[in-house]
């Protein structure tokens, strides 16, 4: 329980930006599944339009600080490796 008014705010601010944190994290999971669906799928027309989509969400994430650099670096890279092979 916090003691002062300034730690109640810190308390209800944290509470916010975990559920907004978790929420971003969640969409970013659900575009990268709906892509590694398609790929499974071999539906080469659908890959490209829902990798777009993952990949501005992954960047969007970890440009707001919810997934670190490199790790959206490193997921960016897989779905576009693995997109690449079902169209060729």
């Amino acid at each position: 329980m916090a003691n002062k008014k300034s730690a109640e705010k810190q308390n209800r601010q944290r509470v916010k930006r975990t559920a907004a944190n978790n929420a971003r994290r969640s969409a970013m999971r659900t575009a990268i599944k709906k892509v590694r669906a398609a790929i499974s799928a071999k539906k080469a027309d659908e890959v490209p339009v829902l990798l777009q989509e993952a990949v501005q969400l992954i960047d969007r994430t970890s440009g707001r600080g919810v997934v670190k650099k490199n790790t959206a670096s490193r997921l960016v890279s897989r779905l576009t490796v693995a997109a690449r092979h079902v169209s060729a």
